[in-house]
């Protein structure tokens, strides 16, 4: 895939990895021509509605999501949305990043998390012993086969990090990525690529800090992204 081709499948593999988790909450999504939107709250940490397209309007994403209360967001696919007008302000930038499809960079070191109970351990390491934000990965998430939730284990028996996989749109997404205090992410990244299908590109975005460790380790910047949150 060329680069534009590559962004494109990032942001369909995305709103596909978003209505993956909704699902798993048992919230029903809508897919239009220019956007992806819940019509309810959707869970913690994930947008009410994502663009699809450049030419995505504010319209096609604040027109059939909840906003009866504050806290509604919206993934700006593109980075080319003005949504202040509609009462949102921008919470975060970010880049979209993809990488050719080949064989993995490293050993696999990761296993695959297939049981309920596997499933909250790695929760409660992603979010740092938070039991409220951990509850956000239901056990629906393992019955999905377009998803695969990622550990990676240490000799100690506990968890260096982990990721979440998802296939849609012809590539790979990595979300949800993260490494215990001590590791280094490249050792997560490593297992993730080498966990992924080899005859796919890999995509996903990243922001800050967690950019750098995701260009070492063969990806490359495909584009901005913004998501905004209303007041």
């Amino acid at each position: 895939m060329i680069d534009n081709e590559l962004l494109t499948a990032a942001v369909r593999n995305n709103a596909e990895w978003c209505a993956g988790m909704c699902r798993a909450h048992g919230l029903a999504t809508a897919t239009g021509p220019r956007a992806w939107t819940s019509p309810r709250r959707t869970p913690l940490y994930y947008p009410d509605a994502v663009s699809l397209t450049g030419d995505a309007t504010a319209a096609d994403v604040v027109t059939g999501i909840d906003r009866t209360g504050p806290g509604a967001s919206v993934k700006d696919s593109y980075a080319r949305l003005d949504l202040a007008p509609e009462g949102f302000r921008p919470l975060f930038d970010a880049t979209w990043i993809g990488r050719p499809a080949g064989a993995p960079a490293g050993p696999a070191t990761g296993t695959r998390v297939e049981t309920a109970e596997a499933l909250a351990a790695w929760a409660l390491a992603w979010s740092g012993g938070d039991a409220e934000e951990s509850a956000l990965f239901r056990p629906a998430l393992l019955d999905d086969p377009a998803v695969t939730v990622l550990a990676v284990p240490g000799s100690d028996g506990g968890l260096l990090g982990g990721a979440v996989l998802s296939t849609a749109a012809g590539v790979t997404g990595v979300s949800n990525l993260f490494a215990a205090d001590g590791t280094d992410p490249a050792a997560v990244w490593t297992a993730a690529l080498a966990a992924a299908d080899p005859a796919l590109p890999v995509v996903g975005y990243e922001s800050g800090d967690d950019l750098a460790p995701a260009l070492a380790a063969g990806f490359h910047e495909l584009g901005p992204l913004r998501v905004w949150l209303a007041a």
